[in-house]
């Protein structure tokens, strides 16, 4: 049935400046950008991947999210990243602070996290060069309400 994440939404408060941070800062390649004068709206489809696109939203005075404390709802953004020692030293040049980079307890990958202008949790996660098999357990835990 499901096949793959086509896109991811998000909706900004200030579009310029979001915009320059997801194609400018991230990288993000333009695909199609337009204005929906009935909404007072723009919408910019960006492609993160083959396939993959995120969608940059502006709407007069859209109420604030919050991040924190975590809440119900989407939690963060992860992005794959090959290396992500030059990926933090990049966005560090571009002016994007990192959290420390930690390392997945159940994955053993490494990843951090920074923010988006709108404070939207942004994570790295860096693929492993090896495949990993991944771990057996003999009686895994039974889900909640299962």
């Amino acid at each position: 049935m499901l096949e793959a994440i086509h896109h991811v939404a998000l909706i900004c408060s200030d579009y310029e400046r979001s915009k320059a941070f997801y194609t400018e800062v991230l990288g993000l390649k333009v695909i199609h950008e337009a204005y929906r004068e009935a909404r007072d709206s723009w919408k910019l489809d960006l492609e993160v991947s083959p396939g993959v696109q995120l969608e940059l939203f502006s709407f007069p005075s859209p109420p604030k999210r919050p991040s924190r404390p975590e809440a119900q709802g989407l939690r963060h953004l992860a992005f794959s990243v090959r290396d992500i020692d030059a990926a933090v030293a990049t966005l560090a040049k571009r002016g994007v602070t990192c959290e420390p980079i930690r390392v997945d307890e159940y994955t053993g990958r490494r990843f951090t996290f920074f923010a988006d202008p709108d404070d939207l949790p942004i994570e790295l996660y860096e693929r492993l060069k090896t495949p990993v098999p991944a771990p057996h357990t003999d009686n895994p835990p039974s889900a909640p309400n299962a």
